[in-house]
């Protein structure tokens, strides 16, 4: 899935779906890895298809087969990132290292690489990132007895990076107003110590379920979680929180490592209507900020369509109500993680 493309090009295939792709994929990609079978000769017979290595060598000069990389993809990536697109189309190609981040509310990560160590799951400390641990090997870790314990998430470097930079303090009052499952709200409520009040909100109630499931594994107390029937809720939280982390929905391309899939079948078909989406998002809940209150928003996209542009735009028509405090894209190729794109933003009036 990954180099779906490429594949398909050695296997002198149009289509994936295609009644002779099975057969056809896999030889492909046995005799690129150099493992192809033998083939016996039946007097009379020839096979029903070969390799021809040339098509190999072709597929591999080829940047945009070789990284595995639609044309699709390739034309918005060097539209929207120039000269830069080919270094992260490469990195988007690499398979994801297994990020876990320990839940400080139990322990350190030093104290949860011992009890990993203990059940015989292999982990390595992240230098200058003070939650997050490798895990080597394709162990099973959601078995273990520390995931039921509730002592780590899975979650990507760069994803940690989020709710570390709305930083949060003990005693706030912190809106996820896109929480989803809430990978960052659990992270969010480590860094407030369980002190405080989190409001997690979305638009699917099953979401919001699963994070009372995890928030309950993970001994997590302070979280109310509201569903966003209308607009009402957000009116209703205007001018009162201390934090608010807008991780908005996106075209999702600085996780493409992670979902190779959806580079052949992406999830959005408009960008200009997601982008006319986040804008939205941006403008009504940043109002839930109070004055001094700070606003992250935040994509896992590297195309600044989605990221810079909304934040420009924003503060071009806010009325100076909020400034820009810091922004950071985490790219692929930088950080051997998850691409990511944030920005804090504080109100001042």
């Amino acid at each position: 899935m990954r180099r779906l493309n490429f594949y398909l090009y050695i296997a002198e295939l149009d289509d994936a779906a295609d009644i002779k792709a099975p057969e056809r994929l896999l030889l492909a990609w046995l005799t690129e890895q150099g493992r192809a079978p033998a083939i016996k000769k039946t007097k009379g017979k020839k096979p029903s298809f070969s390799i021809d290595f040339r098509r190999i060598r072709q597929a591999q000069e080829d940047p945009q087969l070789n990284d595995g990389c639609p044309e699709w993809l390739d034309n918005m990536g060097r539209a929207q990132l120039g000269p830069r697109w080919a270094t992260e189309r490469a990195a988007l190609a690499q398979a994801p290292l297994r990020y876990v981040r320990v839940n400080l509310l139990k322990g350190s990560r030093e104290q949860l690489q011992q009890q990993l160590k203990a059940e015989q799951i292999p982990s390595e400390l992240v230098p200058n990132q003070p939650d997050a641990l490798i895990i080597r090997g394709d162990v099973p870790l959601f078995r273990s007895k520390c995931f039921q314990d509730g002592w780590f998430e899975q979650q990507d470097l760069g994803s940690q990076h989020i709710a570390r930079l709305l930083a949060p303090l003990p005693g706030m009052l912190t809106v996820d107003a896109c929480a989803g499952t809430g990978g960052k709200t659990l992270h969010i409520a480590a860094l407030m110590q369980n002190k405080g009040r989190i409001i997690a909100m979305d638009i699917e109630q099953r979401k919001l379920d699963q994070l009372r499931k995890r928030a309950k594994r993970t001994g997590i107390n302070n979280l109310e979680t509201r569903l966003i029937e209308s607009s009402t809720q957000i009116k209703r939280l205007r001018a009162s929180a201390d934090r608010v982390l807008l991780d908005v929905p996106c075209t999702g391309l600085g996780v493409l490592r992670r979902n190779p899939e959806a580079k052949w079948n992406p999830m959005f078909t408009d960008l200009d209507q997601l982008c006319a989406t986040q804008q939205d998002i941006l403008q009504r809940y940043s109002k839930m900020a109070k004055v001094g209150g700070e606003v992250v928003y935040a994509t896992c996209s590297i195309l600044p369509q989605e990221n810079e542009e909304q934040v420009a735009h924003f503060l071009k028509n806010c009325s100076g109500a909020f400034e820009l405090v810091e922004q950071v894209t985490l790219y692929p190729s930088m950080f051997n993680s998850d691409g990511f794109y944030m920005a804090k933003l504080k109100r001042t009036a």
